[in-house]
């Protein structure tokens, strides 16, 4: 007997844009891409990738830092891009496009700066692909903002250079 077509939930749906958008990506570090979405529709998207006009990494190789964690431990970020929620909210501020009241789709737990974004916007709730190694910080950021947040799989993000 032939398999039954199951179409997919929203979030399945979103979920599967944002993966789409994250290979216009220019970080081979953390290809990501981002969905803005309410009441079923689309409303911006962004991807990780240096600001307008600069140079990507996938072009001239990435920019380094090192950040000191409280607990001694040393964690390596690249700087030359911004990140794919970042992008989404700038798009949508680009656009006169109000995402008070939506759901932000994203591959892995938003850092810290990109929770402040997304708390303030007005964003009520984010769906992430994983979880992020140091993602905990957003997590309780979240919860305090009453901003829902759930994972489709509960494992962590895997990619190069992630400590």
């Amino acid at each position: 007997m032939p398999e039954t077509y199951k179409r997919p939930t929203w979030d399945e749906y979103f979920m599967e844009v944002a993966n789409t958008i994250a290979k216009r990506a220019t970080c081979d570090r953390g290809r990501s891409g981002c969905v803005i979405a309410r009441d079923g529709q689309l409303l911006v998207t962004g991807y990780v990738g240096s600001p307008v006009g600069f140079p990507h990494c996938d072009d001239v190789g990435h920019l380094f830092k090192k950040v000191l964690h409280e607990d001694g431990s040393i964690t390596q970020h690249c700087m030359r891009t911004v990140h794919a929620e970042q992008n989404a909210i700038c798009q949508a501020a680009r656009l006169g496009i109000s995402i008070k009241g939506a759901t932000l789709y994203c591959r892995m737990t938003p850092c810290r700066t990109c929770a402040m974004l997304i708390i303030n916007c007005g964003i009520v709730r984010v769906v992430c692909e994983r979880r992020y190694h140091a993602g905990m910080e957003s997590e309780d950021m979240f919860r305090m903002a009453n901003v829902s947040f759930e994972y489709q799989h509960d494992e962590i993000q895997q990619y190069e250079h992630q400590r």
